[in-house]
């Protein structure tokens, strides 16, 4: 049993779900709050009851919560800029990673023609 279970990140849910049936008999994890329940909690039980796949409840983690600073320090939230959606452009994001390095390992310094124009690109 777990109370205020709307206190908790889907993190936390997930770890205590999986502590309760480690053994061989049957097992079950009850979720207690208190309602009304804000809009994200709505959400992060509505996760917890309709899977206990921990890739799907880290990606819905993701969209509640926001992927944070990926060069920063902020864990959580939006960033200050707006690229890609992480869970929805992943095939994107690794193309334009692999190019990156594609690029960095013919031109480490960004000196060729197409190097001066990245750099403009960046700066």
């Amino acid at each position: 049993v777990i109370e205020h279970a709307e206190r908790f990140g889907l993190a936390q849910l997930h770890q205590l779900r999986g502590r309760v049936g480690r053994g061989e008999k049957p097992s079950s994890c009850v979720l207690l709050y208190k309602d009304p329940l804000g809009e994200t909690a709505t959400r992060r039980l509505s996760v917890m009851r309709e899977t206990e796949d921990g890739f799907r409840i880290a990606e819905e983690d993701l969209k509640l919560r926001g992927e944070g600073e990926l060069l920063g320090t902020r864990q959580s939230g939006t960033p200050g800029f707006q690229v890609a959606r992480i869970e929805a452009h992943a095939d994107l994001l690794e193309a334009a990673r692999d190019d990156a390095r594609l690029i960095l390992s013919r031109d480490p310094e960004l000196q060729s023609e197409r190097g001066a124009a990245l750099r403009m690109l960046l700066y």
